[in-house]
């Protein structure tokens, strides 16, 4: 198993006290936002994103005017998160409440439905009823009749929020977007929209620029929200690789002491070997012997071979006892006193196993592992999987995510998709690197500053001093450094590529010219130094942890030291809490070390997140992807690499060994490099069903 990212957290429980009005800091933060007319909530899970927008939609209808809440969820599993809530007795103005026939995702299914729910979205419009929870489908094929015979006036003084809002996309064929610029265009709805994730995992933005500079952002980061957690401490992100099928390589990976959400294959995919249902049953043979169904949950009983039963959930069934498991898994159970009973919760179910579901939005805060088979494209998938896994529980310290992948080789026919295969896992854990860090700002240092080289503010923000750094020159460069630097970000992680890998590569190739492509496609007309200057913003937040890494590793720093309390603190404005492990990297880096733009720019964050990952590979899966880099760049005709195959059977005849791709004699890495052309077209071949 590769360790791709380990991270630690301080504990300090901040994020989970409350104000006077019984909100969160995030909620409070959010709530200082209500008199926005368009507002965007950028929140990791578990940070009380429902609650927040449960005191902003009573402002609105008791303060602002606006006579009803559209609440739109993108399943009907989330809607639970909306119900009726008691908030008077913390010390907010009122309680929100949800009659159960105007909240449409009670009746469980997506399907078979639609016609009903989307005639009692029409009715609640037309009712006095205040507060509506319906699916982002429904939405959409109720604001479709509504207009149809009211016009969209029918939503003026109406506040839209939208759960999720990663599912909009400004692409012209995205219903859900086109519907909500057509709203936001007209000016007389209010609008907040709500998201862990500000960014598709696709090339097409969430919304148009146009669109997007009319919200008021509120942010509040993974690093805000895990560092002031009570329980959590530490988080892995870690892969590991399988031979043949999937199932062989689950033992590997699948602790069953650990609470556990297992995500099986996307159907479709090359890691998909049998009907779901199959697979579903060969992981709980592999658990263990199944001896019952519990009645009143539907959980499946399994005695483990040292005795012990475990409840398992399967979310893949898609058979009508489904909705059992799902009503069971979203009941909390409760002592006398009406407060979550921990012991009991807690032993209510062991493992969950799903396909789609229990993802975004899904809440069983006992997770301690997240484990996912087969590679996702998407960056979104990624992070909202690894959040199932990340909220704070009585004794959880720990908190794991692993993704089972294929094992790149010639005799699986997908050498030549090594390197992507490769390139997501290394793109993954690197963005999870940046969401799960401090939110960072940087300054021009220069000769004589008193100011500190490093500081921490009460929002966990961090500033850094620079050497040669250029500073945003306009208004509108600063407002893409404050506010976009997390999906540029998620642009770069998705825009690196084989070359970036490469041996032959200059960082300066990563670091200047791809982040500079990425910026001027997304920026219209920025200037030179508009550019340059977001450039040298973005590749300092990429690079600054790698470069703190590189020095802990050379021993000025020990990365997973505990903390010291005596030991000086940077600046005056740092928490009391222990510092997370990648800023006491980056404090003490930036203590023993210049920082200046030159060494920013020497650093390819891509190619030494590589390097860690192959001192963990198997020696000959590490030659696969090696060999499947060289052919993805390599220039050859197929007579040249079947004349050069004469010399490379002698060469291994004489060496001993295979052409070696580094060598310094030209004829023997031009062999290395036909070696590599023809296992690669050998693979193609196989993949096309060939001989």
């Amino acid at each position: 198993m590769v360790e791709m990212l380990n991270v630690a957290y301080g504990q300090s429980g901040i994020s989970k006290a409350t104000n006077a009005l019984g909100q969160r800091p995030m909620q409070a933060r959010a709530y200082a936002a209500r008199g926005a007319q368009f507002l965007l909530l950028k929140a990791p899970p578990a940070a009380g994103k429902s609650r927040a927008l449960m005191f902003i939609a009573l402002d609105k209808m008791n303060h602002q005017g606006l006579a009803k809440t559209i609440v739109c969820v993108p399943e009907t599993s989330i809607g639970g998160s909306f119900r009726s809530t008691d908030l008077k007795s913390h010390g907010f103005e009122a309680d929100w409440q949800v009659e159960d026939k105007w909240n449409l995702c009670l009746s469980g299914t997506e399907e078979g439905s639609t016609a009903q729910k989307v005639k009692a979205f029409a009715e609640f419009l037309a009712s006095d009823a205040r507060v509506l929870v319906c699916t982002h489908a429904t939405f959409r094929f109720g604001f479709d009749a509504v207009e149809k015979e009211k016009g969209i006036e029918a939503f003026d003084d109406v506040f839209l929020a939208i759960d999720e809002f990663h599912h909009v996309s400004a692409d012209d064929h995205n219903r859900l977007g086109d519907i909500l610029r057509r709203i936001v265009g007209r000016e007389k709805t209010h609008l907040m929209a709500m998201t862990g994730s500000y960014f598709r995992g696709d090339a097409v933005p969430v919304l148009r620029p146009e669109d997007e500079d009319r919200f008021t952002t509120v942010t509040y980061s993974y690093y805000e929200q895990l560092d002031g957690y009570e329980y959590l401490k530490a988080l892995g992100i870690n892969y590991s690789f399988y031979k043949g099928k999937y199932i062989n390589g689950l033992p590997d990976v699948l602790d069953d002491q650990l609470k556990t959400i297992i995500h099986i294959p996307h159907r479709g995919s090359a890691e998909a070997y049998d009907d779901k249902n199959n697979e579903v049953g060969r992981i709980i043979d592999l658990i263990g012997k199944h001896v019952g169904v519990e009645a009143a949950t539907g959980f499946d009983l399994i005695e483990t071979p040292d005795g012990r039963v475990l409840k398992i959930a399967d979310l893949v069934n898609d058979a009508p006892g489904r909705e059992v498991v799902k009503a069971a898994l979203s009941r909390e159970a409760k002592g006398i006193d009406g407060r979550r009973d921990d012991v009991a919760d807690r032993a209510k179910v062991d493992i969950i196993i799903a396909l789609g579901m229990a993802k975004e939005g899904f809440d069983w805060v006992w997770c301690e592992h997240a484990l996912t088979i087969g590679y996702r494209a998407s960056l979104t998938e990624i992070v909202q999987i690894i959040g199932r896994a990340t909220r704070d529980a009585p004794g959880k310290t720990r908190a794991l995510f692993t993704n089972l992948v294929a094992e790149p080789g010639v005799e699986t026919g997908v050498v030549t998709d090594a390197v992507n295969d490769m390139l997501k896992a290394i793109s993954g854990s690197l963005l999870m690197e940046q969401v799960l860090a401090p939110n960072f700002k940087f300054y021009r240092r220069e000769d004589g500053d008193i100011r500190e080289p490093i500081s921490v503010d009460g929002q966990g923000q961090v500033t850094i001093g620079i050497k040669g750094l250029m500073e945003p020159p306009t208004h509108r460069s600063r407002e893409i450094c404050e506010q976009d630097m997390h999906d540029l970000v998620a642009s770069a992680c998705q825009a690196m590529d084989a070359r970036v890998l490469s041996p032959e590569t200059a960082p300066e190739v990563a670091t200047q010219l791809i982040l500079t492509d990425i910026i001027e496609k997304r920026y219209e007309n920025l200037t030179d130094d508009e550019t340059e200057a977001i450039r040298q913003d973005l590749a300092a937040r990429m690079n600054i942890l790698t470069l703190a890494r590189r020095e802990a590793e050379n021993g000025i720093a020990e990365p997973n030291a505990e903390f010291d309390p005596s030991q000086p603190k940077a600046g005056d404005d740092e928490p009391e809490s222990a510092p997370n492990t990648l800023l006491t990297m980056v404090r003490k880096f930036i203590n023993v070390r210049d920082l200046d733009i030159d060494l920013i720019d020497s650093v390819n964050a891509f190619r030494e997140r590589f390097e860690v990952a192959s001192k963990s590979l198997d020696a000959t899966i590490l030659a696969h992807v090696q060999s499947a880099m060289v052919a993805n760049r390599v220039q050859m005709t197929e007579e040249e690499a079947i004349v050069l195959w004469r010399r490379i059977k002698l060469f291994r005849a004489q060496e001993g060994r295979e052409p070696n791709v580094h060598s310094a004699d030209a004829l023997e890495k031009r062999m290395a490099e036909a070696l590599a052309w023809l296992k690669a077209r050998k693979a193609q071949t196989l993949r096309a069903g060939g001989l």
